[in-house]
């Protein structure tokens, strides 16, 4: 007779998918609360997705650790939502209308949209923007390997919905495309900034009906490019808002991201000032997405 080991549920989704095999990859382990932070962490390592969760308690308010290949995360975007979808798909197994994820970063709530009883769309509201300074063209254009002029006359700025990311207006799509990390500019950079990743994005896009396309650029946490990042596109969104982008200070929009990395992504955001009528009034921001069933096994620990 074999020995018998000890072994954890886990399930692998597609987060942001469009279809099956598309948007970013998650590993969502339940019940973990018997392991160490190390063990999560090799765990993560080993996954090696850009993101892996494990849930170590219970309802109300599930508490959810998140790893990426090197570090752990307060919050992150695809994983809120993935864990979410896992949550109520095996553990509560009925249609919530809202699943609550405990993180450090604090408590996000997750909205499920349905149809013929499965879930379709998952929303999560974001914490309260945080703008944390302005960076310049002549910083960032190096760091991207681009041309200062292919920067759009947009802030260039740090923000936080959690975690915070530089958001950088480009021009084109074009240009975005172009754009490569020149990693001892990058990490000089980033050595001075509360920000450690980089978003990059463009009006110009490859499906007419999205709104933006974008990029993000993580290698300070072992994953050189993300194909679809929820934390950074809610902090993008809160962005468009701050900084009135086009005009607007309402947007409901599609943005698609990963194409670069062949994991063709589509992200919904939702960003608005809650207080309308006051310029400074706090900004609501929430970001949606599909997910996607890959597979589901027992992890031997």
């Amino acid at each position: 007779m074999g020995v018998l080991m000890a072994s954890l549920e886990f399930y692998i989704v597609d987060v942001f998918a469009i279809d099956k095999y598309t948007g970013n990859q998650l590993a969502v382990f339940l019940n973990a609360q018997q392991l160490s932070t190390a063990q999560m962490q090799q765990i993560a390592k080993e996954i090696n997705f850009s993101e892996s969760t494990f849930v170590t308690g219970s309802a109300p308010n599930y508490p959810v650790k998140i790893f990426t290949p090197q570090v752990e995360l307060p919050f992150a975007g695809h994983p809120t939502l993935g864990t979410a979808w896992v949550i109520q798909q095996y553990v509560d197994r009925q249609p919530l209308s809202t699943v609550t994820l405990e993180y450090t970063a604090g408590r996000i709530p997750v909205t499920f949209n349905y149809a013929d009883n499965q879930p379709e769309v998952l929303w999560m509201q974001q914490k309260t923007p945080e703008f944390l300074g302005e960076l310049t063209k002549e910083q960032l254009a190096p760091v991207l390997n681009i041309d200062p002029a292919d920067i759009a006359d947009y802030p260039i700025s740090q923000v936080s919905t959690g975690l915070p990311f530089i958001i950088v207006p480009l021009k084109t799509l074009a240009a975005v495309q172009k754009a490569r990390l020149e990693l001892t500019s990058y990490y000089q950079l980033i050595d001075q900034l509360s920000a450690k990743s980089i978003l990059i994005f463009s009006p110009e896009t490859l499906q007419a009906e999205n709104n933006l396309h974008v990029r993000v650029f993580t290698h300070a946490l072992g994953i050189p490019e993300d194909p679809a990042t929820g934390s950074a596109n809610g902090c993008l969104a809160a962005y468009l808002v701050h900084y009135a982008y086009q005009g607007q200070t309402v947007f409901d929009w599609k943005i698609e991201q990963g194409y670069e990395i062949d994991r063709p992504s589509l992200l919904y955001v939702r960003s608005s000032s809650i207080k309308s009528q006051q310029p400074d009034g706090e900004i609501g921001v929430s970001v949606g997405g599909k997910v996607r069933l890959v597979a589901s096994g027992q992890w031997v620990i």
